[in-house]
């Protein structure tokens, strides 16, 4: 009879540890927009080790889009659109975007009319600090400047980033 007591103390000891990891991955809303917190994520074919890896990004600070959780494990796409799993430690809520399309004139304020502070090209990660309405105020290489939200990827087009 002792045993079944350590054995149902243990257990419950042991839900209770649990319950913190499982009640934030309840929080987290999905989907939302992340970045990668290393330079080299495996992005695998399912949730978990045993799932081979279909690609191996090295890019540290890359946005992708979680759209879905596992566990530890997140489904991601990328910005063009490569989806796979991730475990939850390779990601950061740290949000960047990732400059689309062709070069884009960073201006000094969110106005077309407002001096060019610098150029991104494509492919280009920055550091996503605000975005209003149809701007975004960015920052890469300690630069500062603010972009249309439709030439970049890493942000919903509805939303308000303070």
């Amino acid at each position: 009879m002792q045993r079944v007591s350590h054995f149902w103390r243990a257990f419950i000891l042991f839900a209770l540890l649990l319950a913190p990891a499982a009640s934030r991955a309840a929080e987290e809303k999905v989907p939302r927009f992340a970045s990668l917190r290393v330079d080299e994520v495996n992005l695998r074919t399912g949730p978990g080790e045993r799932y081979p890896i279909e690609w191996v990004y090295q890019r540290k600070g890359l946005p992708v889009e979680v759209t879905a959780q596992f566990d530890v494990w997140r489904k991601v796409k990328d910005s063009d659109g490569t989806e796979g799993w991730v475990h939850e430690r390779m990601l950061t809520a740290q949000r960047t975007i990732i400059v689309k399309g062709a070069e884009r004139a960073l201006k000094s304020d969110p106005d077309w009319g407002a001096p060019t502070v610098a150029r991104a090209e494509p492919g280009v990660v920055a550091r996503l600090l605000e975005c209003h309405a149809a701007w975004c105020q960015v920052e890469t290489q300690g630069v500062k400047g603010w972009l249309q939200r439709a030439d970049i990827w890493g942000v919903y087009p509805d939303e308000t980033v303070e």
